[in-house]
């Protein structure tokens, strides 16, 4: 099921543009809980190379290239890109940060296990339907090595806005003019294939307070397991 027709996503991709524009600091300067909560966990598995999708403004892509990480950064907005750039060159980090703009829905334009994890804060609760999220994680499986991780942050289904604002079929419902998918666990594990869940952790985030998993999976080693 196709949720958002052709036009309809781009004017999704239109408000996101506005309100970065708008905002140059949307959702703050400070990392994200879930942030420093992965960069913990690919520190002590000793993982440098990061892929981050849907980084917004960049505040969790300073976080972790501040910490030692390289970060790739895809994101399909040119006002998000740009502004994670500038903040790049301000705090001399070009060195550790490269900045793509890229509709996550389409196959990533890199190369095949390259990345020890991929980081993402909320984008799978954007406004992408099953089947496309099904696609996101293959996209996602191409390019992290075996054992890699993928971390992943959504909100789920006892979020105080679950159910609320106009519904656009499946658990996506448009709120304050942005459209939310909501998780339960079935949907979390329905979209673990090619991939063994480590870790679902729940927590709140805001003045809401939203509140969400922290998904943690590791890639299959197909080849190890065939053998």
């Amino acid at each position: 099921m196709t949720v958002l027709s052709g036009d309809e996503s781009q004017k999704e991709q239109s408000k996101w543009e506005e309100a970065f524009a708008r905002n140059k600091e949307m959702f703050g300067e400070a990392p994200s809980s879930a942030a420093v909560r992965a960069a913990k966990l690919f520190q002590d598995r000793g993982m440098t190379r990061i892929l981050e999708l849907g980084a917004g403004q960049g505040r969790d892509t300073m976080f972790l290239a501040q910490n030692g990480f390289f970060v790739t950064v895809l994101d399909y907005t040119a006002e998000g890109t740009r502004r994670i750039q500038e903040k790049a060159d301000a705090l001399h980090l070009l060195d550790r940060i490269q900045v793509i703009q890229h509709d996550i829905r389409e196959p990533f334009p890199l190369a095949a296990d390259t990345f020890d994890a991929c980081y993402s804060h909320m984008l799978y609760c954007m406004a992408l339907s099953t089947e496309a999220l099904h696609q996101l994680s293959a996209h996602i499986r191409q390019v992290v090595r075996p054992g890699g991780l993928n971390v992943y942050t959504v909100r789920h289904k006892g979020d105080p806005h679950y159910g609320q604002g106009v519904h656009h079929g499946e658990d996506l419902y448009e709120i304050g003019g942005f459209i939310v998918h909501f998780f339960d666990r079935a949907k979390i594990d329905h979209l673990s294939e090619g991939y063994r869940i480590l870790d679902v952790y729940e927590f709140e985030e805001g003045g809401l307070p939203r509140r969400l998993y922290q998904v943690t999976q590791e890639k299959v080693d197909v080849a190890a397991v065939m053998g």
